[in-house]
């Protein structure tokens, strides 16, 4: 039976190979590169699930990386069951395919993709921290078999979770190097390899997401970023370890990407513009204010370059349309219509959804003064939040020796006292990169490389498309 390893580089587009990714540039001029249609939204979740799913969010019900739950009257983001992506996957159907009439079964492992709790995948390992009783919180992984955690964490030490997501992410810092996280996962993939040997091995690298949404991806001259070449290097470095280990075990590679990241320069505050006409409902707590969602005729559920739009008062729906589009940085409102015209017309999306013009992005910020800011605002927090945070990626700048400030909260924390590592600032206007809507260059979208040409019958692919391409490339034939 053939194998075949999926490995996802996040952010990876055709405008990022070049001089500093030889590895990558050579895989593709061996095989074939198709640009993927972005997912609408352009988000992890949504792409991840249109991929395993051959499927739009109008069927499988993932509509972004969060959305407001009308039953719970909350904003939940980045949930981890499998359950919530609707539908057969690809390794249900490659299973059934199968199993039939071989000897050798079908087996598949997912190492760090999305949605990865409860799947109905072989082996699977994810982030997944601890959450203790008294608040505090140990990073740690889930993984499936039980028993694959401790050994993993046996064989290659405890996972960087602050290379993950964070301020520490894609930066050097005396917990390892900048690429750790990816690192890790590339090493745990190896790992699942030699002891399991799936058929389907489903490997996420993160690397390339932080800095390009922190720096961009080029400067004024179109020419690429240099704060981000060392980035691009090192990601190389790590597929091209990749390849080569799999060419080794006779295991098929193909690479691709979510999204790519376009530069931005024009944050847009929708909830703050809802709060002053009177939509959106805070609440006091503590001196601090707290959005209510369910209490507001209008939240915006911010994703990076997309927002949802949700009416709790549906007689607004005209005024809330009004307002969208003579705000400064918006693009276009998807009503009805336009929701099924992007298939994305599902119970959970939003009455409404806006979409960014290319240099602009959505916050979640409601509050109208810093100093009334809830506390997990100055914090990563990305549950509580009720909305994408890409400003949790920096330090601010404004605390004097910021990173005296973070040993002081990390001897507290050892020392077993509660408290806060509240030093994110609130200036969305640091973040220079972003994604979410389809980019006017197609050198800008999302990528699908393999060895075999055949396999890819022409120069640009739908994100639903994916699922059936690497099937073929499983095929018995």
């Amino acid at each position: 039976m053939k194998r075949l390893a999926v490995i996802n580089v996040v952010g990876l587009t055709e405008a990022l190979i070049g001089e500093h990714t030889p590895r990558i540039a050579e895989f593709r001029r061996r095989g074939a590169l198709a640009h993927i249609a972005p997912a609408f939204p352009a988000v992890t979740c949504t792409a991840q699930s249109n991929y395993f799913t051959g499927k739009t969010p109008s069927e499988h019900g993932v509509v972004g990386n969060g959305w407001f739950n009308r039953e719970f009257a909350e904003v939940q983001f980045w949930k981890q069951s499998n359950h919530i992506v609707h539908g057969k996957k690809i390794w249900d159907a490659l299973r059934t395919r199968f199993n039939d009439s071989t000897i050798q079964q079908f087996t598949t492992a997912n190492c760090f993709w999305w949605f990865n709790m409860y799947s109905s995948v072989d082996y699977s390992i994810t982030p997944r921290p601890i959450y203790r009783a008294d608040g505090g919180k140990i990073f740690d992984v889930y993984s499936w078999p039980y028993s694959i955690r401790e050994e993993i964490k046996k064989d290659l030490g405890e996972f960087p979770f602050f290379s993950f997501w964070g301020p520490a992410a894609g930066i050097d810092s005396p917990q390892g190097n900048a690429d750790a996280a990816s690192r890790w996962i590339a090493e745990s993939a190896k790992w699942i390899e030699n002891k399991y040997s799936p058929t389907l091995n489903l490997i996420y690298l993160p690397h390339l997401d932080y800095n390009l949404q922190r720096h961009g991806t080029h400067d004024a001259s179109g020419n690429l970023n240099p704060k981000i070449t060392r980035d691009v290097r090192e990601i190389d470095t790590i597929v091209g370890d990749l390849l080569d280990f799999f060419a080794k075990r006779g295991v098929q590679v193909v690479l691709l990407s979510e999204y790519g990241i376009t530069n931005v320069d024009t944050p847009v505050h929708l909830n703050r513009i809802f709060r002053e006409r009177g939509w959106l409902t805070v609440k006091d707590e503590l001196g601090l204010e707290i959005l209510d969602a369910g209490a507001s005729k209008v939240l915006a559920v911010a994703d990076h370059q997309v927002a949802h739009i949700y009416l709790n008062d549906t007689s607004l729906e005209k005024s809330v349309r009004d307002v969208l589009e003579k705000t400064s940085g918006v693009e276009k409102i998807l009503g009805g219509a336009e929701k099924i015209a992007v298939c994305i017309d599902h119970p959970r999306a939003g009455d409404l959804i806006a979409v960014a013009r290319e240099n602009a992005w959505f916050t979640y910020y409601y509050w109208l003064d810093d100093a009334r800011a809830p506390d997990f605002a100055r914090t990563v927090d990305i549950h509580r939040k009720p909305g994408y945070d890409p400003v949790e990626l920096f330090l601010d700048p404004k605390i004097p020796a910021v990173k005296l400030k973070i040993a002081w909260r990390l001897l507290q924390k050892k020392l077993g006292l509660r408290m806060l590592m509240d030093v994110i600032p609130l200036d969305a206007t640091l973040v220079k990169g972003s994604h979410g809507r389809r980019p006017a260059d197609k050198k800008d979208w999302p990528v699908f490389i393999t060895s075999q040409p055949e396999f890819l019958s022409a120069k640009e692919v739908e994100s639903t498309d994916v699922f059936q391409i690497l099937i073929k490339h499983l095929s018995k034939n």
